[in-house]
């Protein structure tokens, strides 16, 4: 594997859950991995668990981190060939890429959609231009169109809560007062199809996915129904891709409840708005695995950055 920038990276689904899960058991047992060598964090967008897990899995492989946040701590980035660079953009992609896989032995990069034209959105310009210019293998820390650190967490702690062969998962939109991305709920659609769960998606009409995505994955406007019976709900909201990135409803009845989880696991990727997305009751009860999978985003990540390292060695 020579970067992670999506979950149909992975090779073998099975196979890297028994290895995150070995990993998780003992953290450190390939601490001599990374000896002497160094990720470099770069954000366009502001994060916790990614940067902080990302961060703790390089440091139980040995690694060294650093870290820089574009716009604050970095020149402004130009990404368009042929610009002539005479305005607020004081640095090409071009150059930056090339000199950060100078000092860096494995890169990653975290930038969101802009929700402004799907067109540009998904196009991926900035993940795409770092991987076609750095030498460095790339790692996807989230983008416009994809979270495959998270998806792999959650299939994680999936595969850890889960008590049947073939859980019912649904995976159900919630309202939200802003416009946010697809990337969260595209991955997890992704990394579902490659576990060959019995999937399920519920939404306001007009909040359909990428019907590429989504595929033949069923799709339910009605959330009670949808609830019914299912073993893990997971609950995320996402701006309209029909009328992009627009929030077409902000119907309260969409949060989840006790009473609409019913006896199902509650999975959200975090940060999450208490009362909004989910009541209080549910984040606050034991059916709520919202720790648990931030927990496994540290194992994620070090398996990826495993898988990184070996290859390099090879």
């Amino acid at each position: 594997m020579k970067d992670y920038l999506s979950v149909n990276d992975i090779n073998s689904l099975p196979n890297w859950i028994d290895d995150a899960k070995k990993i998780k058991q003992n953290p450190l047992m390939d601490k001599a991995l990374g000896a002497n060598k160094t990720l470099g964090l770069f954000f366009f967008n502001n994060s916790l668990r990614t940067r902080l897990s990302t961060q703790k899995a390089a440091m139980n492989l040995g690694m060294n981190v650093m870290i820089m946040n574009f716009g604050n701590d970095g020149w402004d980035l130009e990404f368009e060939d042929g610009t002539i660079m005479d305005k607020g953009k004081a640095e090409h992609v071009k150059e930056a890429a090339q000199v950060l896989s100078q000092y860096c032995d494995i890169i990653g990069i975290r930038a969101f959609a802009l929700l402004k034209n799907k067109e540009r959105d998904e196009e991926e310009l900035i993940l795409k231009s770092f991987k076609k210019y750095a030498s460095a293998p790339i790692i996807n820390l989230e983008s416009s169109l994809s979270h495959p650190l998270q998806a792999l967490a959650d299939i994680i702690t999936i595969t850890e809560q889960q008590q049947i062969k073939i859980p019912k998962i649904v995976l159900s939109w919630a309202p939200h007062p802003r416009a946010l991305p697809h990337a969260v709920a595209n991955s997890f659609v992704e990394i579902m199809h490659l576990y060959k769960a019995n999937l399920l998606i519920t939404h306001p009409p007009g909040y359909e996915l990428d019907p590429r995505i989504t595929k033949n994955t069923p799709i339910e406007y009605n959330q009670k129904q949808a609830l019914e019976k299912a073993d893990f709900v997971y609950v995320k909201n996402w701006s309209s891709y029909i009328d992009y990135g627009e929030v077409m409803n902000t119907d309260t009845n969409w949060m989840i409840n006790l009473e609409k989880l019913g006896k199902a696991k509650f999975m959200h990727c975090l940060p999450v708005r208490r009362n909004v997305i989910v009541e209080d009751a549910v984040l606050d009860s034991s059916q709520s695995l919202v720790i648990e999978q931030a927990n496994n985003r540290t194992y994620a990540a070090q398996l990826v950055l495993k898988y990184l390292l070996e290859a390099k060695a090879e």
